[in-house]
């Protein structure tokens, strides 16, 4: 509010202000969602399945990166996205991502939990094997 209340002072232009205004809390949003993600694992026998929770966008694809241990000696990764889902082409390239490392290591991969939306961006805008 501050930030806009000076843009309108310096400026006399109440849209400026207004435009300050939406992108200062666009860009709080989405660093509020960017830290609200969750990710729980647990073996499982030979599986390890990593737990996502949250909102799966841009900002937050890097994090979920490296949350993935590739190089660990399972047979199977089961990466279940029940209570998260995936907003935009960034999050599904991510994904893919997740998916070629595992296999490129001979570990089978398990997606599971995907809301009706998040289906629709991977097949539409995914690269891998069909989840």
């Amino acid at each position: 509010m501050i930030a806009t209340v000076i843009m309108v002072v310096a400026t006399h232009n109440l849209a400026l202000g207004v435009l300050t205004g939406v992108l200062l809390s666009a860009l709080f949003l989405a660093n509020k969602l960017e830290n609200d993600i969750r990710i729980e694992t647990s073996l499982e026998g030979e599986a390890r399945l990593y737990k996502l929770s949250g909102q799966i966008f841009f900002s937050s694809s890097e994090k979920l990166m490296q949350s993935f241990n590739f190089k660990e000696d399972i047979k199977e990764a089961i990466i279940d996205l029940t209570h998260s889902h995936i907003w935009d082409v960034t999050s599904v390239a991510m994904l893919d991502s997740v998916v070629n490392k595992f296999q490129k290591n001979n570990i089978k991969v398990t997606v599971r939990g995907l809301n009706e939306d998040s289906s629709i961006m991977i097949d539409k805008y995914g690269t891998h094997a069909k989840i």
